[in-house]
């Protein structure tokens, strides 16, 4: 769970420069994600915002530039060690392990030693969140509808206690009911004080559930402010809301 303060800077990037594929394609992004927040990241598709996640992660090397964590600089460190430090990752497409159990597939998020010890305690709350999960953890996760294999890749998520939990695109390929239902989740996790960082191009539904938000066009970030506010942006209504 998040200790912080709320408010206190949680995530800092600074002048951050990514490639992709030996190409460029993110510049110079400076963003925070204060604790406790849900910060959001939009933008079209191609933008740079997965790569850009890449780079948090670790998955990916990046150019330039500066990733803070809890006022620490991470940007060498390799992936597991900022998942054990807190940062966890739900990536786009879900990536479960389709042919183990939702259980198994909860207690793989649980691998770090940290991690291992709360497994218990970790998996009754996880399951308290979804309890549609604790109805099917002995179903093979490939079994399981779109929204029900979202539900469990946060689930996974969490199991590894993250203090800031970043979501790449979790609404893409949903009904819509369950795009309503995965972002009343985002809130619940938020709400039990897990600080979280929303990657999605579902830009109305984004920015009524976050608090601040950047906007990343071409690989760099040209807009910043208010979520409520960017929602009267003639820039944001005209290029992602159609009005």
């Amino acid at each position: 769970m998040n200790l912080q303060s709320p408010g206190t800077p949680l995530l800092e990037v600074d002048n951050l420069s990514v490639a992709h594929d030996g190409l460029q394609v993110v510049w110079d992004v400076n963003l925070t994600v204060p604790s406790g927040s849900i910060t959001a990241l939009v933008g079209p598709n191609g933008a740079g915002k997965t790569t850009l996640l890449g780079a948090l992660t670790g998955i990916r090397p990046h150019l330039a530039g500066g990733i803070r964590f809890l006022g620490e600089n991470i940007q060498h460190l390799r992936p597991h060690t900022r998942v054990a430090l807190g940062i966890s990752l739900i990536p786009e497409g879900r990536k479960l392990f389709p042919y183990l159990t939702v259980l198994e597939n909860l207690e793989m998020g649980a691998y770090s030693r940290a991690a291992r010890k709360h497994l218990s305690r970790s998996l009754s709350w996880v399951l308290d969140l979804f309890p549609r999960l604790q109805e099917r953890q002995n179903q093979l996760a490939v079994s399981l509808s779109g929204g029900e294999q979202q539900m469990l890749a946060i689930g996974r998520g969490l199991m590894s206690g993250p203090k800031l939990l970043m979501l790449d695109e979790p609404s893409l390929g949903l009904a819509p009911i369950m795009v309503t239902h995965v972002f009343q989740i985002v809130q619940k996790v938020n709400s039990e004080g897990v600080t979280i960082f929303l990657v999605e191009q579902n830009v109305n539904r984004t920015l009524r559930v976050a608090g601040f938000a950047y906007v990343l066009e071409t690989g760099k970030i040209n807009l910043e402010g208010p979520a409520g506010r960017m929602l009267e942006d003639p820039h944001i209504r005209k290029a992602y809301l159609g009005l």
